[in-house]
């Protein structure tokens, strides 16, 4: 049996959400020795590239093309909510979130564009993966999808190099400046922290960046507000090491990476307490690991920010809970779950 996978999203560096679990997925799965060989199908703006890149023994590099091309795999899973036009015998799709359906986090033309991505990939998918059971529920609702169809699997945590430097008074925020992430609220909610403490906002500009630049020049601490553009892996490594709070006050979130990812590198977390951050941000047990504010309430996050700055028995105690909590989340897991999606539809009809 052969599989084929969409393995656009896996190249280059600096790699989104997406990109980071297709390259983890797609090495594991090949090691896996599940398959007798897997086909990693790039889109035509990657495919010339893929075909420069070393590749395991069983892995065959193909091209992907929407209505013509190889469909001989006996599954094809699509690991960005996306379906080629032309289909394969049995296929699958991996859903990340629906923030193009569920709010006004991107311009008119992407929404547009990706909603009838992803109508199309769920109503063609014989079953669908989701990265957490919040993002289950929105395939549910917005694209009526049964949730017999639908099977949970969370990512995992990549292990990263953390140097060992002292902590400083830092609230790191990571990721792109963008609406949906709320980092405008997080700047006028760092006000109420001490004096001596600095606000840095690592990542590039997104959709209406401008918000929260407004917020960092009207800032009357302007002098304490950092903001880094985007930074390489080994640069945010260096940020995690320094932090000793993180906050991630987003508004909507499919998995929410970066709050576990500070976690493993032993930082406490401020998070919002909706979309699937409450899901990642407690344990088994309903335990929160991390501070869970309401991202719409400028106080609610002044008052977190302000206790956790000044409580550092609490960034202790959220720190060691944190990573028990991330250590959990591994790449072996997810890629195991997704093998048993596969033999669950290759014994079906």
């Amino acid at each position: 049996m052969r599989i084929a996978l969409d393995a656009t999203y896996s190249l280059g560096d600096g790699l989104s959400g997406v990109g980071v679990y297709s390259r983890e997925l797609m090495n594991g799965l090949a090691a896996s020795g599940f398959a007798e060989g897997w086909d990693w199908f790039y889109r035509s703006q990657r495919y010339w590239r893929a075909r420069r890149q070393q590749v395991p023994a069983n892995v065959r590099i193909c091209r992907l093309s929407g209505g013509t091309g190889d469909r001989t795999a006996s599954i094809f899973h699509g690991l960005n909510q996306r379906l080629p036009e032309l289909r394969f015998r049995k296929q699958v799709a991996t859903f990340h979130d629906l923030f193009v359906l569920s709010g006004d986090y991107s311009t008119p033309e992407f929404r547009e564009r990706f909603a009838a991505q992803a109508r199309e990939a769920a109503s063609a998918a014989d079953l669908i993966i989701a990265v957490s059971a919040f993002t289950a529920s929105q395939v549910e609702e917005y694209l009526s999808i049964p949730s017999s169809r639908i099977r949970v699997i969370h990512h995992g945590v990549l292990p990263r190099a953390i140097p060992t430097v002292p902590r400083e008074k830092i609230i790191l925020c990571v990721g792109a400046i963008q609406r949906r992430k709320n980092q405008a609220a997080l700047v006028r909610a760092f006000r109420a922290a001490p004096p001596d403490w600095t606000l840095v906002l690592a990542g590039s500009q997104g959709y209406d960046a401008e918000a929260a630049l407004r917020e960092v020049a009207n800032s009357p601490i302007i002098d304490r507000i950092q903001i880094t553009g985007y930074i390489s892996d080994q640069e945010i490594a260096q940020w995690y090491a320094k932090a000793s709070i993180f906050a991630f006050p987003s508004l909507d979130e499919g998995f929410g990476m970066p709050a576990l990812e500070a976690m493993a590198a032993g930082v406490p977390v401020i998070a919002g307490n909706r979309s699937a951050l409450p899901e990642i941000c407690r344990d088994a047990a309903g335990t929160d690991v991390a501070v869970l504010v309401d991202p719409s309430s400028d106080d609610e996050l002044a008052a977190a920010l302000g206790s956790l700055t000044r409580d550092e028995d609490h960034r202790a105690q959220l720190t060691a809970l944190g990573r028990t909590h991330a250590a959990k989340f591994r790449w072996a897991d997810a890629v195991s779950q997704t093998i048993n999606v596969y033999k669950e539809l290759n014994a079906s009809n």
